[in-house]
Parts: structure tokens; C-alpha cells; sequence
């Protein structure tokens, strides 16, 4: 994957022939072409390699001891012999080889380095790098205290930063974060640095070795910029977007705590514009005679161009159950119900789900970050109310239709066979559209006698192409022409006289 996204950016970024590129690489030119011909940076699909241990099986147990242990006096604090031996009793058939190796891996993890220390002074170039990271704050959104997450992205030399609030820390929403920071900043740095945060690095190994996340990747050669990953509790290394988070923290978000916000799109509209104040009334650390908005401009003529956001979606399969709905995140979201039974593709983002089955989306729905709620969508029942109306009068899909639609089907209930001509009159829907449908039914209840006639026969009106205005060009000629001749009236007098 790291080799797509180099190929990516020395043709479009260094413009190096591909000649030189596959001299450079060893990849043949064919293969070279191949991956730039794609119209968007794709991830090779590999078969995923699994490593069991024979330690796996208890490598929870033995976590818990640890764990435990570590809480005792050292003096009470057990052994790897004892820890062998107690796994061997209930069952394990390895060596102790693997079970030292296991607690020096845990150690290496928990173990924390000196608070004070000292370190090196950073200088970057304009355009050069930016760094990110994540930090959890709390505010009232909604009515209700959270936790959220906040996207914290600085430009390495100008200073300029920009701050995204989000539910959670996903995939998805880091896309976002970074097209919404480029956006702002308008361009990219050609270098990022980040910590080994899960949704970036999927294994760290020794060093600078790092297992990266195939879509992290792909987002990476989308924007033709290269990731890079500091060391293990190693922060200073992006010391400038740590700093970042404590100065917000002192300064936006004690404002913010102390508000309400009705969404997550106010609260993000708020801090973009504390972001651009920020910008004009802070000095530069470096060079106090200018503004971090000055800088910003300076840095934004050595940045990459913003190409088009990155199509920033996770999908994962989902199976519709028999009442045409799926279920992601203790929620579940309606489809149509000609799907129900199958696997369709669901497609995550962080405002929204888009259902996609047979390479067409089917659905779309407003994601909800609540907990057990149900999204109807009443028009993916309608083919199925088609062939069962009696279901229309506790149908919990139909409780959110249009009010219109629901004064009408609270009449026309209460009449003999009145569920059919309601199901007639919603299976206009698909054929007319539901703004037809809602004019027409509009109109039907102002009749005060509404039926499912009425409101075909205006949806029939409603359709109806007028007779189209036609301009006829005729070209007209005069055989004899006009004159001024008033001789012609004494002619008139003179025929009358005779008379």
C-alpha cells in the first residue's frame, strides 16, 4: 500500500517519468501504469494473514494476574515460573519461553518514562508537515452532558490550527477531520506526523517500523501527502499539536463547556469561527511582529492543492432481517423491503448511512449516535402495504409520514375499505412523487369529503403537460401597397351619389 501511494505522489507531486520511477522502484511499467490509470487511490486486497499463538487461548487470564499483581506489594507480587505453572494446571501445553515473553511485552507497555526530561528544539519549513491528534472533552449537547472527541490539526511552521468535534474516535471521522483541516488551510503539507493511534497503525513494530491501516493509506495517497509516526510515548515529538490541546482546552473549551448546543453542527460552526479569530489575534511564537493569519498565507502558497475530499466511508456488510431493517450500533434503519433476508453493503460516514445493494444505493439515513432507536423510512413499505393494507393501521413505519398523508389516512380509516384506497393512494407515491402526492392530498382534504378518487384524479390533473405557445412565423406580404391618397373618399362620395 505504501508503494501506491510513493508511485502517487513522485508522478503527480515530483513529476518523475515512469521510466524513472520503475528504475527507482523495481516495479515494471506496465504495473506502474496500471495503478495511476485508477481514477481514485485504491487498496489492493490482500487474503489477511492470522498469527495464532499457542499462548492465545490464556493470554486473558494471564493479562488478569498481571494485572492484579501489579496492584500488590512487590514483596507479593508472583513469579513467571508461578504464572507457568498455574497455566499448565488448567491447561496450558506451551513452553515458559512464551509466557516470559508475554509479561516482557506487558511490561514494555505499561511502563512510563521520567516526567522531566529534556528536549529538541523543532524548525520546519513552509508547507512542510502538520501534525495531528485527538483530545476528549465534555459539553452539553442536546440537553445532555458528553464526552466528545476533538480533531486537533496545526500547521507545523505558521501555527495555524483547526478544530473538529466528533461522537467518537472512527475511522471515518478522521477522514472528515482532515478534509475539513485542508479545506481551512487551503492546501496540504507534503508530511504528517501522528502518534500510533489505532485508526492510523494497525501494528507497531520495532523503531520506526509500522503496520498502517490499508483505508489510512489510501486517504494518505489520496491527498499526496506521507504519513509519519512517532515513537512509542514519545509526544514531544509532535510537541506542537500537544501544546495545541492544552492552550484550546485553557482557552475555547471553557468557553464551550459553559454552553448549550443543539448539535454537533453548531458546536462545529462556533469553533471554525473561533478558529479564524484565533488566527488573527495570536502572535506567532517564533516571530511575535506577525499574526498566524499572515503566516497562514504565506504557507498556503508552498502547500499541495486541495484536490476533491476523500470519499472517507468504512463499509461493512449488514444482513436485512424479515421487517426490512438493519442493525448497526444498537440502532436499526429501515430499507426497502424487497432486500429483506439478503446482505447488502452498508457504507459509514460520519453524518449519515448510505445502504448500497447490487452496486446501487438503496437507502440513506441520518446517523444516530443515541442507542436502541429504530429509523423508519415509510416508502420502503409501501410495495409491501400494496399486498397487505390491514397493516397500515398500527404500521410503526407509517407513524412518521407527512402530516398531510396522516389526516388523510385518519379519515379514510375510519371508512369501509378504507385501508385499501389509502394504500392506492401511497402507491401513487413512487410513480408521482411524494410532493405530488402531499398537494394532492392537501387539496383532497380541503374538499372536507376526501376519498382516494379525489386524490388520484388531482394527481391526474397535477400531471397533465399544458398545451405548449407556438410562435408561427408567417412571413406576410402585401400585394398592393398603402398610400396616402385621400382622393379615395371623394370616390366613395361619388358611387354614393349615384346611388
Amino acid at each position: 500500500m505504501g508503494m501506491l501511494a510513493k508511485i502517487r505522489r513522485m508522478h503527480l507531486r515530483d513529476k518523475m517519468p515512469i521510466r524513472e520511477i520503475s528504475r527507482q522502484t523495481g516495479l515494471s511499467r506496465n504495473t506502474i501504469r496500471h495503478w495511476l490509470r485508477q481514477p481514485a487511490m485504491q487498496e489492493p486486497h490482500y487474503p489477511e494473514r492470522k498469527v495464532v499463538s499457542i499462548l492465545d487461548p490464556w493470554a486473558e487470564q494471564l493479562r488478569q494476574w498481571l494485572e492484579t499483581d501489579r496492584q500488590r506489594n512487590k514483596r507479593e507480587r508472583r513469579t513467571a515460573v508461578h504464572f507457568h505453572q498455574a497455566l499448565q494446571a488448567q491447561g496450558y501445553p506451551g513452553g515458559y519461553g512464551r509466557v516470559c515473553a508475554f509479561i516482557r511485552r506487558w511490561k514494555a507497555d505499561i511502563e512510563t518514562k521520567p516526567k522531566r526530561t529534556a528536549y529538541v528544539p523543532l524548525s520546519f519549513a513552509l508547507g512542510e508537515a502538520f501534525q495531528f491528534d485527538w483530545s476528549c472533552e465534555y459539553v452539553f449537547i442536546g440537553g445532555l452532558r458528553r464526552r466528545i472527541e476533538v480533531a486537533h490539526m496545526k500547521l507545523c511552521a505558521s501555527r495555524a490550527f483547526w478544530l473538529v468535534a466528533y461522537p467518537a474516535q472512527s475511522h471515518e471521522m478522521l477522514f472528515d477531520a482532515h478534509a475539513r483541516a485542508f479545506a481551512a488551510f487551503g492546501g496540504i503539507p507534503r508530511r504528517g506526523i501522528y502518534d500510533n493511534m489505532k485508526t492510523a497503525v494497525d501494528k507497531v513494530g520495532r523503531g520506526k517500523e509500522r503496520t498502517i491501516n490499508a483505508r489510512f493509506h489510501a486517504m494518505c495517497g489520496h491527498y499526496l501527502f506521507e504519513p509519519e509516526f512517532c515513537n512509542r510515548a514519545a509526544g514531544w515529538e509532535k510537541g506542537i499539536v500537544e501544546k495545541n490541546v492544552l492552550d484550546r482546552r485553557r482557552q475555547i473549551w471553557q468557553v464551550a463547556g459553559s454552553q448549550r448546543w443543539p448539535d454537533f453542527a453548531a458546536l462545529n460552526d462556533w469553533l471554525a469561527e473561533q478558529c479564524r479569530q484565533a488566527w488573527q489575534d495570536m502572535a506567532h511564537p517564533e516571530w511575535p511582529t506577525l499574526t498566524l493569519a499572515e503566516l497562514r498565507e504565506d504557507e498556503q502558497l508552498q502547500l499541495l492543492p486541495n484536490p476533491r475530499p476523500f470519499d472517507g466511508y468504512i463499509e461493512q456488510p449488514v444482513r436485512v432481517s424479515s421487517t426490512a431493517l438493519i442493525h448497526f450500533q444498537r440502532n436499526r434503519y429501515s430499507v426497502p423491503n424487497e432486500l429483506a433476508h439478503r446482505v447488502i453493503s452498508l457504507r459509514i460516514y460520519p453524518e449519515r448511512l448510505q445502504l448500497v445493494a447490487d452496486g446501487q444505493e438503496v437507502a440513506s439515513h441520518v446517523r444516530s449516535f443515541e442507542r436502541h432507536l429504530t429509523c423508519y423510512d415509510f416508502r420502503h413499505y409501501i410495495s409491501l402495504i400494496e399486498r397487505k393494507p390491514g397493516a397500515l393501521r398500527n404500521g410503526a413505519p407509517f407513524a412518521d409520514m407527512p402530516e398531510a398523508l396522516k389526516r388523510l389516512q385518519s379519515f379514510l380509516l375510519k371508512q369501509s375499505g378504507g385501508d385499501r384506497v389509502m394504500a392506492q393512494v401511497l402507491a401513487a407515491i413512487p410513480v408521482h412523487g411524494l410532493e405530488s402526492v402531499m398537494v394532492a392530498a392537501e387539496l383532497a382534504l380541503e374538499s372536507g369529503r376526501p376519498s382516494g378518487e379525489h386524490v388520484l384524479n388531482v394527481l391526474a390533473r397535477l400531471k397533465q403537460n399544458p398545451v405548449p405557445y407556438t410562435v408561427v412565423d408567417v412571413p406576410l406580404v402585401l400585394k398592393v401597397e398603402p398610400e396616402a391618397n385621400t382622393r379615395r373618399y371623394d370616390y366613395l362620395r361619388e358611387v354614393g351619389h349615384v346611388r
